[in-house]
């Protein structure tokens, strides 16, 4: 069976076509923001081209999108309206009363200055109903219908529906998406109840909005490339990645693409996670390195962690949907270096981008960047950039190093360069341990993977740093998020809020709720066509300590809810809470807020195959040899070393070198430092390890 992988990032889109038999075609093209489809299309048919094969031979299409993330970051959405409860008309303004200056009273709140639903076209309509379900005002049928011509007549793109509780019963928002239906019927409509089914009011009305905000745009581009991709045969559907690292239908993904918000970011995690299990090294630590921003991600043992739900948002708006635990800085190859007027030498968040992009590139850029400073150290030479087929100059990566940074410190060009990727590399150690180390993760037992364009050129310093005891590079560095999206199976997470205690658990509701959440995952999951064999359930519950007013998620075991059933999610609980704050208090009774069942539809995963056996001796690979800039530690002076350069597609399973060294492929380069080791192992990954010189 063939299937495409394709992650389609802001400059470039990354495409792999694998094969059952483990063999990997890869390519990558400049995304076509205006319409990423076209993009998406025209390299699957260089893709397949250059495999030989038809396009209508590929099975499967697997596609990862910064579309939604886009329309939110860059404030582009439709003309949204909402039909909430009377008295809840300005929840979306007020939000949590949290605010990014405790103390200023002159400052932007984004939510408000960038709003999802202008207050003119927020309406509100008679109705309520209470937290255990019940309706105390029946919603009033006519206000709604003028509610809705109303919207009609303002020419409102979305309308998103948002009443206070349809998480426990959403009988008043199903009545109104009816009515709308009737009146509006080509208007995109958002429930709060279908989005975010589950308890604190403004996260879920947020949610709604977001959905609403990004709907049309999104849905239409889904529609667009799932009908381009029928038309050339390629695949039954496209499934695209959500933000929890399953994979759903165009169908489900137009109906809720506030679940893609980082799609691209959690397919380079999930990639991570098969490389170190394909390396025999399951919990990793994934570094994802591009032009302007840096991904990190932790799975012990290969699992993926899920953010709470209060902290799942993008940009300055909540989205209470899963998202896996993987956070982003503003760290890359175009990071900008400065001294500041302070006499401070910092180095990003601001990036030069793709243009005019570093100052080698001869594109008008004058401000140093991370890629000059390792142009100026000899790691990346001017033949390097995509194989020789992008020109650069040198020279003008030193000159800016020394106008902007050396000249005002008073330094050589050596140590400013030096300078600018230790601090680089020390903002994303900083990252790392604030993921890993502060959340009860220690790094020491951990893999790192280094990805992405320049994660290679960073993994080896920051490995050091932290003592993590290897770096894995894989095959094609670049296109890890894209290996990413063939790895998981289709899922569905369906949650909603029980709010009891493991002191005096109400089995009947458990039980009835739990029912009824399977139900609805299976019921999706045979939408989409999976067979029943395929289909699997898991469980898990947010829970806290009574008083607490944040959760944790835990695992759930199958079988009948009964006391045996409470106690073992309430120790695991007790473990849990224990592991992240260092505290536990297990003869305090648990509470049960939200229960979660996941429908999971298994998909065929590939295999990452062995490559060609060789000897230890690896000098076959060395096609030259540089004068480069290394370092022994941080107490050692750097020096310029005789520096072997490898060829990555002459590298051999068993080759072994010792660092200083630079391996060079299309999609990236690698650096081993001095006094570590590298192996090539059976499947083509490259392992750094620190060993005594």
């Amino acid at each position: 069976m063939k299937r495409i992988g394709v992650d389609v990032g802001g400059t470039f889109t990354d495409l792999v076509l694998w094969d059952d038999d483990g063999t990997a075609v890869v390519h990558k093209t400049p995304s076509t923001n205006h319409d990423p489809s076209i993009g998406t299309m025209d390299g699957i048919a260089v893709l397949a081209e250059r495999a030989g094969i038809d396009p209508a031979e590929i099975a499967m299409f697997f596609h990862g999108t910064t579309v939604a993330t886009n329309i939110v970051l860059e404030h582009n959405g439709c003309d949204v309206g909402m039909i909430t409860t009377e008295g809840f008309r300005d929840l979306l303004h007020i939000a949590r009363k949290k605010r990014p200056l405790n103390y200023s009273n002159y400052q932007d709140l984004p939510w408000q200055k960038w709003q999802l639903v202008p207050r003119r076209n927020r309406r509100v309509v008679a109705e309520r109903i209470d937290a255990a379900g019940n309706v105390l005002v029946p919603l009033d049928e006519d206000a709604v219908r003028a509610q809705v011509r109303l919207l009609r007549e303002r020419g409102v793109d979305a309308i998103a529906v948002a009443f206070l509780h349809s998480y426990r019963n959403p009988a008043h928002e199903i009545q109104v998406k009816e009515i709308i239906g009737q009146e509006y019927p080509e208007v995109f409509v958002s429930l709060s109840s279908e989005v975010a089914p589950q308890y604190r009011e403004y996260e879920r009305f947020s949610t709604a909005a977001l959905n609403a905000f990004i709907g049309p745009k999104t849905s239409g581009y889904i529609e667009n490339l799932a009908a381009k991709a029928a038309a050339a045969q390629v695949g039954d559907d496209v499934h695209l990645m959500t933000s929890a690292g399953g994979l759903i239908t165009s169908r489900s993904a137009s109906e809720t693409p506030v679940s893609l918000l980082t799609s691209g970011v959690v397919a380079g995690l999930l990639g991570g996670c098969a490389i170190g299990k394909a390396s025999g090294f399951p919990s990793v630590i994934t570094l994802d390195v591009g032009g302007t921003s840096a991904d990190i991600g932790v799975a012990p043992d290969g699992a993926l962690r899920m953010k709470h739900l209060l902290d799942t948002r993008i940009g300055d708006y909540h989205a209470m949907v899963p998202m896996a635990e993987v956070d982003t800085i503003g760290a890359g190859g175009g990071s900008i270096a400065v001294v500041d007027e302070g006499g401070m030498f910092r180095v990003g968040p601001r990036s030069a981008g793709a243009v005019p992009g570093p100052a080698c590139y001869a594109r008008g850029g004058v401000e140093p960047t991370s890629t000059d400073a390792m142009v100026t150290m000899g790691w990346l030479r001017e033949d390097s950039f995509l194989s020789g087929t992008m020109e650069v100059r040198p020279e003008l990566a030193r000159t800016a190093i020394q106008t902007n940074i050396a000249d005002k410190l008073g330094t050589s060009l050596d140590a400013a360069a030096m300078g600018i990727f230790k601090i680089l590399a020390h903002s994303m150690t900083e990252a790392i341990s604030l993921h890993s180390v502060r959340k009860g993760y220690d790094p020491r037992e951990f893999s790192l993977i280094a990805e992405g364009g320049a994660g290679p050129l960073f993994a080896w310093q920051i490995a050091d740093q932290l003592g993590i005891p290897r770096v894995i590079v894989p095959g094609h560095p670049g296109i890890t998020s894209a290996v990413g999206l063939l790895t998981t199976d289709i899922r569905y997470e369906v949650p909603t809020t029980v709010w009891t205690s493991s002191a005096d658990p109400d089995m009947p509701l458990l039980t009835e709720q739990m029912a009824r959440l399977s139900r609805e995952a299976v019921g999706r999951l045979e939408a989409d066509g999976v067979a029943a064999q395929n289909i699997t359930l898991e469980r898990s519950v947010d829970c806290r300590y009574v008083g607490q007013g944040y959760e944790l998620r835990v695992p759930a075991p199958d079988g009948a809810i009964d006391d045996v059933w409470v106690k073992t999610v309430a120790d695991e609980f007790h473990r849990v809470h224990g592991r992240t704050y260092s505290q536990r208090f297990d003869d305090k009774p648990v509470q049960l807020v939200n229960i979660r069942v996941t429908g999971v539809g298994a998909v065929p995963h590939v295999r990452i195959a062995e490559i060609e056996k060789g000897t230890a001796d690896a000098s076959a690979a060395i096609k030259t040899t540089t004068q480069a800039l290394f370092w022994r530690d941080d107490t050692a002076e750097p020096e310029w070393a005789d520096t072997p350069v490898y060829d990555r597609a002459l590298l051999l399973a068993g080759n072994t070198f010792v660092g200083p060294a630079i391996v060079e492929q299309f999609d990236s380069t690698t650096i081993i430092g001095m006094g570590q080791h590298a192996t090539v192992d059976a499947v083509g990954h490259i392992i750094i390890e620190r060993k005594s010189a």
